[in-house]
């Protein structure tokens, strides 16, 4: 097993947003998201993660499916594997399909679910040797039990989570900033689920500044959370700051924007 493998990459896949982003889905309305302001903000982190040592992809947007810019969720990549997702909103149950034949031209192998149940890969936490899996509006038992066979076969444990009722997606509330450490909400931790990981926790207030990304040496932070930049730079952490305003009107952030993978 790799050590670091859960944040050393060599490629990225990302979507930039159409104009019918601005009927994403949201759980709050906080105002339409500007659309041509959230493609320079995409084209921004796509930018910053090929500084961060990475080849990047930037997919063009795909107008049938709003959320389409939030590519995470359409699959999981684990080294030269790529696993199609079961999204779990009708409006983006054909976003994996659409992305299947990058996925195809890009990974030695696509393996399929062996279920009819639903999974976003914003529900799923990849460490050195877990997959944590969080059960949520988005991804049931079905999609869990699907998936963690498949990962079992690359050397990950299988971990169920229960998402908070009030959390989105798994990864809302948590990110990884390296093999043993992980950055995550109060309501989150007190669960109990990162048993043997050490945990940093998100000020109180600054809960959304969980959904970080570590991207070989750099951990990639939302703007607008300085209590939580200043701690995880005294951690000794080297941050990279984006502004991620616009995805965050679509419940979205830093991990929703990339596939991060290791072609070795």
């Amino acid at each position: 097993m790799s050590e670091g493998r859960s944040y050393r990459f060599t490629h990225t896949i990302s979507r930039l947003p159409g104009e019918t982003v601005v009927k994403g889905l949201r759980a709050e309305d906080m105002g339409d998201p500007d659309a041509q302001l959230f493609q320079d903000q995409v084209e921004a982190y796509v930018a910053a993660l090929g500084e961060a040592g990475v080849a990047t992809m930037t997919l063009d947007p795909l107008d049938d499916y709003p959320d389409s810019v939030f590519i995470e969720d359409a699959a999981v990549c684990v080294g030269r594997v790529a696993i199609p997702m079961r999204p779990g909103a009708p409006t983006r149950f054909g976003e994996a399909k659409e992305l299947r034949s990058v996925l195809e031209s890009t990974f030695d192998e696509v393996l399929d679910l062996d279920s009819d149940g639903f999974v976003d890969g914003g529900d799923v936490l990849l460490t050195d040797t877990d997959a944590f899996i969080g059960l949520s509006d988005r991804t049931d038992e079905e999609g869990f039990r699907a998936l963690g066979h498949i990962l079992a076969d690359y050397g990950y444990t299988p971990r169920k989570v229960v998402t908070p009722a009030d959390v989105l997606h798994f990864k809302s509330d948590c990110g990884l900033l390296d093999s043993e450490t992980i950055f995550a909400t109060g309501r989150l931790a007190d669960s109990g689920c990162f048993g043997g990981y050490r945990l940093i926790l998100t000020p109180e207030g600054e809960e959304a500044a969980a959904n970080l990304i570590r991207v070989n040496e750099t951990v990639f932070l939302s703007a607008g959370f300085p209590r939580s930049e200043e701690t995880l730079s005294d951690a000794g952490f080297e941050l990279q700051v984006l502004d991620t305003s616009e995805a965050a009107k679509l419940d979205g952030g830093l991990s929703c924007l990339s596939l991060r993978f290791h072609l070795g």
